[in-house]
């Protein structure tokens, strides 16, 4: 997820937390703990993300594609950060300082804000097809929820507005509701939202608004924007698992020799019916895999996939492959030939630990989840470069996501398919 959600939800957690332990019993300590409990929880669910400084550590895009959301996201490396962080606001925070050395509230509040900022961020990562490798090094793999866009407004509105709602000066709070509604605002200009999801978004708002305005215990607001965001996040998935289901029925005529690996769904924001799509098939013996890339309305009907936001939408005509399935384009290789590479090429290597639809075409290798992003596709790596050039040193282990392409099935597997 982007850092604003992180950071609001950081806040909206930590807010939560401060509400539910029972009050210091001087007005000073309360103050404190209330600031410090925001502070902690809102740096917690940022804090994985200081892996970008790594980035450097190896040639682009080698770098970003593989230490950020590295090991700073892993449950094992989540601990010495952890600490790390207590030790800055211990010492960096004299007043913070003092009431932890009297309260255990105080204590256990700033324990229970690191620990959920720390879970709160790796669980929002994975929420996205991006995807994370929590259990490194006892487990490699990456883990992907198809289900939530990178930057999700729903989460902007569920937490932000108690958040500000609960600012003492009216002035500051006028000028937070206006940038949230102008960033809401830019989100439709750039044709990110639908019309209707912007609607909606400013009715949540408008509704959670007088809900704090009317009650006042900011406890209950807070408890309400994270079941607001569980259902929503609930929701999500289920329309994930739907729209691939609907994208395998839709493929499985076209190619009924081809054996489907995978659907990455990505979705769009705050929109549960429309989804981009790209999926990996294989044809062992045609020596050959195929990636495609398309988009899918779970309603047709009622939101045809014309009709999804044009903003993130691959360019060109696409053509209809069934009820809601639009494709956008289509690309093969060659199996063996990826193998190959694969060996000859610790680049190519390098760069399979994390390419979940790796797609060769041009000279380069690039990875079609992200062919539509607003700063170009991120992954490309241009191969020409890296033809004799020595290994870089210091790659991470990760597992690599496509090693169903990478290496042909057992022989009892292949007698089965046949």
């Amino acid at each position: 997820m982007d850092n604003i959600t992180h950071t609001v939800i950081g806040l909206g957690v930590g807010e939560l937390v401060q509400r539910s332990l029972a009050p210091e019993p001087d007005e000073a300590g309360q103050r404190t703990r209330h600031r410090l409990l925001l502070t902690a929880c809102a740096l917690a669910s940022n804090f994985p993300d200081l892996d970008l400084f790594l980035t450097g550590l190896l040639p682009e895009p080698l770098g970003y594609l593989l230490h950020h959301r590295g090991h700073t996201h892993t449950l094992l490396y989540a601990l010495p950060q952890a600490l790390l962080l207590l030790a800055l606001l211990w010492l960096l925070w004299p007043n913070a300082r003092a009431l932890l050395q009297r309260s255990g509230r105080a204590r256990a509040g700033l324990a229970a804000s690191v620990a959920l900022g720390f879970a709160l961020h790796l669980g929002m990562d994975f929420l996205n097809s991006y995807g994370v490798h929590p259990f490194y090094p006892f487990d490699g793999r990456w883990f992907y929820g198809d289900m939530v866009f990178i930057i999700e407004p729903v989460f902007w509105v569920a937490f932000g507005v108690p958040l500000i709602m609960a600012v003492p000066w009216r002035p500051a709070r006028w000028l937070l509701m206006a940038c949230l509604a102008g960033a809401l605002g830019y989100f439709l200009h750039k044709q990110f939202l639908s019309p209707v999801s912007f609607g909606a978004l400013l009715a949540l708002g408008l509704g959670l608004a007088a809900l704090r305005r009317f009650w006042a215990h900011s406890r209950w607001a807070m408890a309400l924007a994270l079941a607001a965001s569980a259902a929503f996040v609930a929701g999500q998935g289920a329309a994930s698992a739907a729209g691939a289901q609907r994208v395998r029925a839709a493929l499985a005529p076209i190619d009924p020799r081809a054996r489907l690996l995978d659907v990455a769904m990505t979705a769009f924001p705050a929109q549960p019916l429309c989804w981009i799509f790209v999926s990996v098939e294989s044809d062992e013996a045609a020596d050959r895999y195929r990636l495609r890339r398309g988009l899918v309305s779970l309603a047709p009907d009622v939101v045809p996939p014309s009709r999804c936001p044009a903003g993130l939408a691959d360019p060109g005509r696409p053509a209809a492959a069934g009820a809601g399935v639009l494709l956008y384009r289509e690309v093969e290789g060659s199996l063996s030939g990826l193998r190959r590479l694969r060996r000859e090429n610790c680049w190519i290597d390098d760069w399979l630990r994390f390419g979940r639809a790796p797609a060769l075409e041009g000279g380069a290798i690039t990875d079609l989840r992200f062919a539509t992003t607003p700063r170009g596709n991120f992954s490309t790596m241009d191969l020409a470069g890296t033809g004799g050039r020595a290994c870089p040193a210091g790659v991470p282990a990760w597992t690599h996501p496509r090693a169903d392409l990478l290496a042909p099935p057992p022989a009892a597997e292949r007698q089965a398919r046949r």
